[in-house]
């Protein structure tokens, strides 16, 4: 717990999505508007999020559908790239995750500096993109080969997306996940991007794991902060700070600000 509050800055950090326009190669991707349309986006929601006085910042390429589990490598040379542009601009800690990918989310917050990193690291899943098997084993050694020890990792302990063919109930399967695969923090998701997480996981999940942060990972809203904040160790939000509260729209920074004030309250 002490780790998580010295690397976010606070006990129950929000942190903030950056979410990056589709990247070269994938469907999505605006060839016309290029790298230099990616950085020009991605500065404009870093500029509203730290203006709103997020605690940190998280890019992501949520843009990428179809996702994958293991990304083109153009993909994380690309977010490096972003990033990269955005450096010297980022005030607060960051962190990282490459969709669905562990090595290329470990890869790219060792080329970034990023405090921290997200992903599905343990567990079996039947999902939108197949059967996912992640291997935190690998994934830990990876980071341990990249010398990136101090790097906080954050498991998302049911994937959005999917349904577990773990039939543990959630509670188990995160107090497992901490044993057997050494998380920093734990989060908590709904089905799909931008969808809440259920209270009743959120609150089973931190009553057994009343040492480890447990952060709501989807769909915290203006009106349940407050609730979230009183059980969880933080959230990490995306689509309620966009424009008409859409994921795919850039950030507001009027809702922005809003969200902060109430999660400040809050806690």
């Amino acid at each position: 717990m002490q780790r998580f509050e010295t690397v976010l800055g606070t006990k129950k950090p929000v942190i903030a999505m950056v979410h990056l326009g589709a990247l070269p190669g994938t469907p999505l991707h605006d060839n016309e508007r290029g790298l230099e349309g990616l950085v020009e986006a991605a500065r404009a929601d870093l500029t509203a999020l730290q203006a709103a006085e997020v605690d940190a910042i998280m890019f992501g390429n949520e843009n990428d559908r179809p996702y994958e589990f293991h990304v083109d490598t153009a993909s994380t040379a690309t977010m490096a790239y972003v990033i990269g542009q955005l450096r010297d601009q980022i005030a607060v800690p960051f962190g990282v995750n490459v969709l669905w990918d562990p090595r290329s989310t470990i890869a790219l917050a060792a080329a970034t500096g990023a405090a921290f990193c997200r992903e599905i690291f343990t567990g079996t899943y039947a999902s939108d993109m197949g059967h996912w098997a992640p291997d935190a084993g690998s994934a830990l050694r990876y980071r341990k080969q990249l010398g990136r020890d101090d790097l906080l990792m954050l498991y998302n302990v049911n994937a959005e997306f999917a349904d577990s063919l773990d039939r543990r109930p959630l509670p188990d399967r995160a107090r497992s996940a901490v044993f057997s695969s050494i998380p920093d923090a734990v989060l908590v998701s709904g089905q799909i991007t931008g969808e809440a997480a259920k209270m009743e996981d959120l609150e089973a999940v931190k009553a057994v794991l009343p040492d480890i942060p447990v952060l709501a990972n989807t769909g915290v809203k203006h009106d349940t902060v407050a609730e979230v904040m009183r059980v969880a160790n933080g959230c990490i939000v995306g689509s309620s700070l966009k424009v008409d509260g859409d994921t795919w729209n850039a950030v507001d920074p009027d809702r922005a600000r809003d969200f902060m004030d109430r999660a400040k309250a809050a806690r």
